[in-house]
């Protein structure tokens, strides 16, 4: 496998029985990540227990069982190759975990595959992912209208469906005709790899067209370094090594850095990643770092790298554009969950609301609203309860998004538009 190919992260959205798992792993399958051997050896046990026909999704529930009884059958970390890409695909389980997971993890979505059953057409879910999406700053989207084999191939379901997912993107401002809209059977394996005749109707692209067709995502290296600190090490004869991923800007060997909100400061001297020395980090890039001048207990999980000269910003207040995607209740002035903000976990509290806004077009429904409830946009003010380092997402959008969650589901995802600055030195 060529690993000079440029690397993208893949989420596939969509609601939970729609056929995501299938998807991912027909994909799997048709670029030949599962070993031909294993899927022989499945196609074998399908003989002899009379299921003559070899059924792929046969295939993936048995991987399923193995991986449930504790076998682990590993399909190479979720990664597959296409001519152009190689893609890591950010798994995307419908629990309400994968938002937190999507906007704070180390798998920022470069591209997402939405995948929308025929039969059911757009579901709740279906909405909040879309939402999601959007919200996170993914550009490109390819959708999979899935299960054409269960709506009987029907040009005119599909083209329902479609007109429904229309409407829904165009609601948070992706443009229809830029997106690929492919007929879709993963069960069956229709439009994924080559076109089917089931769908003698659709011309386009397939599923590994569209995935080909992506445009490479810029590596931000002209903005300033910001690096969020996911763990920090304490290596004998080495010193202090913190560990993460750098998000913006460029980290070289020699240079001055500083750790926000923990107000410390010190110089590179060596960056590793994958257990080799390097001269210099960039975004994308998983690294641990020495810094001379740096203790054990002087940074935690949460901190931001970035350089002296322009230290990560530390907000006292912050203006904020949410998405309420789950409140039992409603949303008032003085709740104060958890914001997650790229490794950061910190209470904060809304403490003023101050417009709602409409969804489909972002104008100014109503004047500080009394409360927030499901399905509500609005610009929001937020006090943390402690030093939060974040960015307007204007200016540095890796470290500009955050999602809020309470009682165990996540609450509303949302951005920052505006900072008031706490003074550091």
């Amino acid at each position: 496998m060529a690993v000079d190919k440029p690397h993208m992260n893949l989420a596939v959205i969509g609601h939970i029985d729609h056929g995501k798992s299938t998807t991912v792993g027909r994909l799997l399958f048709e670029t030949g990540t599962v070993p031909p051997h294993i899927i022989e050896t499945y196609r074998k046990e399908a003989e002899t227990k009379g299921k003559g026909s070899f059924e792929f999704a046969w295939v993936m529930d048995s991987l399923k069982e193995e991986r449930e009884r504790g076998i682990t059958i590993d399909i190479a970390h979720k990664r597959f190759d296409t001519e152009k890409y190689y893609f890591t695909v950010v798994d995307c389980p419908g629990h309400r975990d994968f938002v937190k997971n999507m906007i704070t993890g180390a798998s920022q979505a470069d591209a997402a595959l939405l995948v929308v059953a025929a039969p059911d057409g757009v579901m709740e879910q279906t909405k909040e992912h879309v939402f999601l999406a959007r919200t996170l700053g993914i550009n490109q989207l390819i959708i999979g209208i899935n299960k054409m084999d269960v709506a009987k191939y029907d040009e005119k379901r599909y083209n329902e469906v479609k007109e429904q997912l229309s409407q829904l993107i165009k609601m948070v401002g992706y443009k229809p005709d830029a997106i690929s809209f492919i007929p879709m059977s993963a069960f069956v394996g229709d439009n994924i790899v080559k076109l089917s005749e089931n769908t003698p109707w659709y011309k386009g692209k397939t599923v590994l067209e569209a995935l080909n067709a992506l445009t490479e995502p810029e590596k931000p290296t002209e903005l300033p370094l910001r690096l969020p600190i996911q763990d920090v090490y304490s290596i004998s004869g080495i010193g202090t090594v913190p560990v993460g991923r750098v998000e913006t800007g460029v980290m070289k060997k020699g240079m001055k850095v500083a750790f926000m909100p923990s107000n410390k400061s010190g110089e590179v001297k060596t960056i590793e990643m994958h257990h080799e020395e390097i001269p210099q980090a960039v975004p994308g890039d998983n690294v641990g770092f020495n810094v001379r001048g740096i203790g054990k207990g002087d940074i935690r999980r949460g901190d931001v790298c970035g350089s002296v000269d322009v230290p990560p910003t530390v907000a006292d207040e912050f203006v904020a554009q949410i998405v309420v995607l789950h409140h039992p209740s409603a949303l008032t002035v003085g709740y104060t969950p958890v914001f997650h903000c790229h490794t950061a976990q910190i209470a904060c509290t809304f403490m003023e609301l101050q417009k709602k806004l409409d969804p489909r077009t972002g104008q100014v429904k109503e004047e500080n609203p009394t409360y927030l409830k499901t399905g509500d946009a609005a610009i929001v003010k937020i006090k943390p309860t402690r030093p939060l380092v974040i960015e307007n997402v204007k200016e540095i959008p890796q470290l500009g998004r955050f999602a809020v969650r309470d009682m165990g589901s996540t609450i509303a995802a949302g951005m920052c538009i505006n900072i008031t600055p706490k003074q550091m030195r």
